[in-house]
């Protein structure tokens, strides 16, 4: 596991799935401090419990509440890590949110407002505020893309726009902050077993589906996908910058059949 050592990790959407099992990962690795962002208070307090089980100490786990499709939210949750931690070495933007519907539903411009306002716009915004004190201590920034920023999944069309927007969004930024040696990476994960579907009752099914159409023929698991974060963060890619990593059991490559 890669060391980072007194470096400070800003995690969003730390209180599930990918999130919490990268913030545990990390607390695992010995890093300096921990601000992880949630939105659902029990859940992100199990999750920085986990964090000090881990050997974090309490006050170096710092958990926020907060709404990312609210900008004075995402504001503060930046006022709150450097208030907290004086500096900010790594920032994972995972937070997203997905959105089942196709043109025929009437409500499709109000579930794009606010897929678009979650995935793309907040991670935007909480990336500028970034900027600054990741040039202070040279640090990078790992997003969170999908699959389905190069693969389209039928009705997801709101979804399937916002990580394509992601994609670009870590290529531009990875460009434009190259110069302060900033690296900015994404992972781009297949199906991914996490809480949310044992919680919904479709596991089996979301499992079923994943042998079809993954070429390792079975579903993810959130550890995995941590992994690739903690090295796209780590000084073991320190000359990786702009770069999108799958990590999902070969589907980009499948074609339909």
């Amino acid at each position: 596991m890669p060391s980072f050592t007194g470096k400070i990790i800003l995690i969003t959407g730390a209180s599930s799935g990918i999130g919490a099992e990268t913030a545990v990962q990390f607390a695992a690795s010995g890093c300096g401090g921990l601000a992880l962002v949630g939105r659902n208070k029990d859940n992100l307090d199990a999750v920085c419990q986990q964090c000090q089980e881990k050997g974090m100490p309490k006050e170096k786990v710092l958990g926020i509440i907060a709404d990312m499709a609210k900008e004075e939210e995402v504001q503060r949750i930046m006022d709150s890590t450097i208030q907290q931690f004086g500096q900010l070495d790594v920032l994972v933007n995972n937070a997203g949110m997905g959105g089942v519907k196709s043109l025929a539903d009437d409500d499709i411009l109000t579930i794009y407002d606010t897929v678009i306002k979650v995935n793309v716009r907040s991670m935007l915004q909480l990336t500028q505020l970034a900027v600054p004190h990741l040039t202070k201590t040279k640090g990078s920034v790992v997003n969170n893309s999908s699959v389905c920023a190069t693969r389209t999944l039928p009705m997801m069309i709101s979804y399937n726009m916002s990580k394509a927007a992601v994609t670009q969004f870590t290529r531009c930024t990875s460009l434009e902050l190259a110069e302060k040696q900033i690296r900015v990476n994404e992972v781009n994960p297949g199906s991914i077993l996490t809480p949310a579907h044992m919680k919904s009752g479709r596991a089996d099914n979301v499992i079923e589906t994943a042998k079809k159409v993954h070429a390792l023929g079975r579903i993810g698991e959130t550890s995995e996908v941590a992994k690739a974060i903690l090295f796209l963060a780590s000084d073991d890619a320190s000359f990786i910058t702009g770069t999108s990593l799958a990590v999902d059991g070969g589907r980009h490559i499948m074609c339909p059949r």
